[in-house]
């Protein structure tokens, strides 16, 4: 858990890997030497994203720019997790794989996330899904999600699991952090464009209309989808499995 006592200080987390600077860590030096240079010559970039690639061949080749815009709004938001005094994210450790939704409970000026002790390099992620859902509880939306300043419903969801999904892409291909399983699978469907069919897939009881409504427009998706997901993790996909 994410305790704030007193003036709020940096979140920290470890890494599974000896010798390597937790994800958090890495971001937090490129922001300071961006910070540094953007009083000298100019702003810094970040590496160039290295391919990914899973057990089944499958690969995700991050384009570099896109990648610098999500370091920085990801920067930015690790930045008020960590700093900004008027709310308080709540990380609780669990055992299961669970996915950033499962569990997540907003009050007024705090939100709860469970974290799968299994995802140490996943922890921002996990706070970021969250911190967007209560920055819109807050009033706060057009700040966090410009590109979905109005969204309700199914549209905000997925606005919001666009920005999660490319903060686990950047992790991966540009820090270097460890695979896991459900961060995984999230980043490989938004990035082969099946984000829909993996939300309404794997949350089959939530946006009841806009799954209709979808499966209307795209007739066959979903199968098309089940049969990459299975070829691609040679398992059924979340909300089909059954464990």
């Amino acid at each position: 858990m994410i305790r704030r006592v007193g003036p709020p200080s940096r979140l920290s987390c470890t890494s599974r890997t000896p010798g390597r600077l937790p994800w958090i860590l890495r971001l937090l030096s490129l922001a300071a030497l961006a910070l540094v240079m953007a009083c000298g010559s100019g702003t810094v970039a970040i590496p160039r994203p290295r391919p990914i690639i899973i057990h089944s061949g499958a690969r995700i080749r991050a384009d570099h720019e896109e990648m610098q815009v999500v370091h920085e709004w990801v920067t930015r938001e690790q930045d008020n997790i960590s700093r900004d005094p008027s709310f308080w994210v709540i990380g609780t450790s669990v055992l299961d794989e669970s996915f950033p939704w499962e569990g997540m409970v907003v009050s007024n000026d705090s939100v709860t996330v469970r974290i799968p002790l299994g995802a140490t390099d996943g922890q921002l992620v996990y706070q970021i899904y969250g911190h967007l859902h209560l920055m819109v509880s807050m009033g706060r939306q057009e700040e966090w999600l410009p590109e979905a300043p109005d969204a309700t419903g199914y549209e905000l969801e997925r606005a919001i699991m666009a920005r999660t999904a490319d903060a686990w892409i950047l992790g991966r291909t540009v820090f270097d952090t460890n695979p896991f399983g459900p961060l995984d699978e999230l980043a490989y469907s938004k990035y082969e464009g099946f984000l829909d069919a993996f939300i309404f897939t794997a949350r089959p009881d939530d946006f009841a209309v806009a799954r209709a409504e979808w499966a209307r427009a795209n007739p066959g998706e979903a199968a098309r989808y089940r049969e990459w997901f299975v070829s691609v993790f040679n398992r059924e996909p979340p909300g089909i499995r059954t464990n």
